[in-house]
């Protein structure tokens, strides 16, 4: 073993006892927390904030600065201590965990901590995140930082954590640096493996890292273990840390029990004269160096298609993408291994050095997506729109994040036809109007497609776009306006006996009815809602105290879509409720034509116009 000074260690070994002591002191004060799964990371972190991190705690933004992920969120008091300790916050700052109105939340949330990357208490996201800043450091700005993830030993039960070693590997991410803290104790026991390190360090290595073994514990076993890491040069390397919860402390390490429960202040002010009493080190982190990002060459011109023929929003979506791409230098696109139907692949014709496959892990998709954010890249993230269910507890904590990510859901509805219901994204659009501030886009046409994703780029939060599989006409000039949060009135008359509301494939089965309606002498008007969150509430009300009924049409379950959507805008209050009839997919569809499982789900224009008709009756 290579052999450390005596004065490193002993500073390693106040500093790893004070971390600890700031932990039991800080949830005491608290009443709540969790000071026990922060001790045992203690004197990893020592050694790390001392010798190894590379941050500018003056300048959280210092696009050279490495990056510390707690993806074990809950080990906050830990982070929050070694913020103390590296002179970011004061001692009353940090006494004030868990507090309303206090910086330090119970579990890490940037923004109001501009040195936290990202949202973690939500286990098994913190290395997919990373994955994403470690991306980007190889790949996009490449600098030399480093990505240094805590995980606990419990999270990685999650698959999440797979995804993102298997991820990792794929994309040589040497600058990528998990180290598990083996403490052998979950929220209810023992964990699945205990303290079984060469479990952890062979499956580590079955995904293609580098794994290194120790007693996390040992600081000269600790030190060794990052330089090592730090030579690795074509793949992740999992440091697997053999702790003890609650180390330091006689009467609770590694004690069963004392999972999320703070100390009383009897048995606080015991425990911390076992660890040495109240220190007040300061320790000087070594600031990166100056460097520069790598610069990307663009035209720095949106070049807007020309669309002459049907054309499915899918493929619009792709188009968009890529005169974005020779727009702007920061946008970045993943796909999960369906770019050929989402036609992301036309970036990444166009742009290869800027697109990154995740393959079939929409959890890692959305995970690095999240990550490349926080770089200040612009991420689109594309799959079937069915699949970012498996994603959403990510788009949820992206929200947390007060992420900027785009996601691009194609094969929406019904009407994708004879793949049957296990592709057939029905509730997608009550899944993303229910993330906080989330943006919620559906199309109806290539022209309205090209205009939103562009938009996007430059909006803040988790914005949506719901793409559909079949080609539809086109309806508007290329000069045409789109605003988010607006909406179009295609059809309209002095005499309507309805409003049509629609957006997507039923937009255009609304046209048809329209059509259908006229040879009747039946006037209805028509409106594309292709905003869905923010909604048009000004025009939706106007049709409102206008025509008698509004009649909403949508290609998905009636629980929290478009019509829902329209229900929602009438809810605070500020005029009548409407009457509002909802003509939505009420049945599990099968396979089929698209044009059989519209007028099966009583959302064609034929039924459409029976509605109406049907108003008199």
């Amino acid at each position: 073993m290579v052999e450390v000074q005596v004065s490193k260690v002993q500073t390693w070994r106040q500093l790893a006892q004070q971390l600890r002591i700031d932990s039991i002191r800080s949830t005491t004060a608290a009443g709540s927390g969790h000071p026990s799964s922060s001790m045992s990371a203690a004197d990893l972190m020592a050694v790390l904030m001392s010798n190894y991190l590379r941050y500018d705690f003056d300048n959280p933004h210092n696009p050279n600065n490495d990056h510390l992920v707690f993806s074990k969120g809950h080990a906050c008091p830990l982070l929050y201590s070694m913020y103390k300790a590296a002179g970011a916050i004061k001692d009353e700052e940090l006494l004030s965990l868990r507090k309303f109105g206090s910086r330090l939340e119970g579990h890490p949330v940037p923004i109001v901590l501009p040195w936290v990357d990202v949202a973690t208490g939500s286990l098994g996201q913190g290395l997919p995140m990373g994955v994403g800043m470690a991306l980007d450091g190889k790949y996009l700005d490449k600098l030399p930082f480093r990505v240094w993830v805590l995980l606990g030993d419990s999270e990685t039960a999650e698959g999440s954590v797979w995804e993102a070693l298997a991820s990792g590997s794929h994309y040589k991410l040497n600058n990528l640096i998990a180290i598990i803290d083996m403490n052998r104790l979950g929220q209810r026991g023992e964990t699945a493996l205990g303290w079984n390190s060469t479990a952890y360090a062979e499956r580590a290595r079955a995904f293609g890292c580098h794994a290194i073994e120790i007693d996390g514990h040992d600081f000269e076993a600790i030190d060794k273990a990052y330089a090592e890491a730090l030579k690795v040069e074509d793949r992740p390397t999992v440091i697997i840390a053999k702790t003890e919860k609650g180390h330091g402390v006689d009467f609770i390490a590694n004690k069963d029990g004392w999972h999320g429960k703070a100390l009383s202040k009897e048995q606080a002010a015991q425990a911390l004269e076992q660890l040495g009493g109240e220190k007040n080190i300061v320790i000087k982190v070594q600031k990166p160096e100056d460097l520069k990002p790598a610069s990307v060459s663009v035209k720095g011109t949106f070049e807007m298609p020309v669309y002459t023929k049907d054309t499915a929003t899918r493929e619009a979506y792709g188009d968009a993408l890529k005169s974005l791409g020779g727009a702007r230098a920061d946008v970045v696109v993943l796909d999960a291994e369906v770019s050929n139907s989402t036609y992301s692949d036309k970036f990444k014709e166009a742009y290869g050095n800027r697109f990154f496959e995740m393959y079939i892990a929409e959890q890692q998709m959305v995970g690095a997506a999240i990550g490349l954010s926080t770089r200040d890249k612009v991420p689109f993230a594309s799959t079937f729109a069915a699949f970012f269910s498996r994603a959403f507890d990510f788009i949820r904590m992206g929200a947390i994040s007060r992420a900027n990510i785009r996601l691009g859901g194609s094969h929406a509805g019904v009407s994708i036809g004879q793949d049957g219901p296990s592709q057939m994204a029905l509730e997608d659009l009550a899944m993303m109007r229910a993330v906080h501030d989330s943006t919620v886009l559906y199309p109806s046409d290539a022209v309205c497609t090209v205009h939103l994703v562009k938009q996007m780029a430059d909006r803040k939060g988790i914005s949506y776009m719901r793409t559909t599989r079949e080609k539809t006409p086109i309806l508007y000039d290329a000069k045409e306006k789109f605003e988010i949060g607006g909406s179009k009135v295609l059809r309209r008359s002095g005499q309507d006996r309805a409003t049509l509301i629609a957006a997507g494939i039923t937009l255009h089965e609304s046209i048809k009815a329209y059509d259908q309606l006229q040879k009747s002498g039946i006037n209805v008007r028509v409106i594309d809602l292709y905003s869905v969150k923010p909604i048009d509430t000004k025009t939706l009300m106007e049709a409102a105290k206008e025509t008698p009924v509004l009649i909403v049409v949508e290609d998905h379950w009636r629980e929290g879509g478009l019509g829902d959507a329209v229900l929602d805008a009438f809810a605070n209050g500020s005029g009548p409720l409407p009457r509002v009839i909802k003509l939505a997919v009420k049945s599990m569809p099968g396979s089929g034509t698209p044009d059989e499982l519209i007028d099966a789900a009583g959302i064609s224009a034929r039924h459409i116009v029976e509605t109406v008709k049907g108003l008199s009756s």
